[in-house]
């Protein structure tokens, strides 16, 4: 059986982007850099929803940096009901149901999966218990009122066991948890 990472990049009040907020929220640096070089190096197949893959396949050329090429040729199934076609190579369309098929290539991949953003995919997967590996790149900053897409709401109460943390160019904190199954402690 393989194993899921969810990566969500964030800000520290939880939003997954800002109306104004550029790239990693204005926060990239060289460690940050060098994180997304290794673990894109790393054997996996990427799951993305529809509108993450359309933002990254559309962004102009000039905005193409290493990182997302290596990304581009990765391995991929993008989840939609209305795509019709991709056009990176060693990218399909799947138009099964998410957690079925999640499970069924969990079951039977070769390789660890990996999402990137996808924040529908990412919670539907925690939410049916999918996710091996929840990985939050915590900015420092609180985008507020400017927040879009909050990527806590909506998600299934679950507890959580802290595997690792790291700081990245001594600002960015990438925390990684283990969803543990137990029930949430009541009051």
């Amino acid at each position: 059986m393989q194993t899921l990472t969810v990566d969500v990049f964030i800000s520290a009040d939880g939003w997954a982007g800002g109306e104004d907020s550029p790239g990693y929220f204005g926060y990239y640096g060289p460690e940050l850099e060098e994180w997304i070089t290794t673990e894109s190096a790393q054997p996996q197949l990427v799951v993305f929803g529809r509108r993450t893959y359309e933002a990254l396949a559309g962004l102009p050329e000039e905005a193409r940096d290493e990182a997302w090429r290596r990304m581009s040729e990765l391995n991929a199934v993008v989840f939609s009901t209305t795509l019709e076609s991709v056009s990176w190579p060693n990218t399909r369309v799947c138009r099964s149901d998410l957690v079925a098929e999640v499970g069924r290539l969990k079951r039977e991949s070769d390789v660890p999966l990996r999402t990137m953003g996808s924040l529908s995919v990412a919670r539907q997967l925690l939410d049916a218990g999918l996710v091996d590996r929840l990985r939050l790149m915590t900015f420092p900053l609180l985008v507020g009122a400017s927040g879009r897409e909050p990527f806590f709401a909506g998600v299934a109460a679950a507890d959580l066991e802290l595997v690792d943390r790291r700081v990245l160019d001594g600002r960015v904190l990438l925390i990684e948890y283990r969803p543990t199954g137990r029930d949430i402690p009541r009051a």
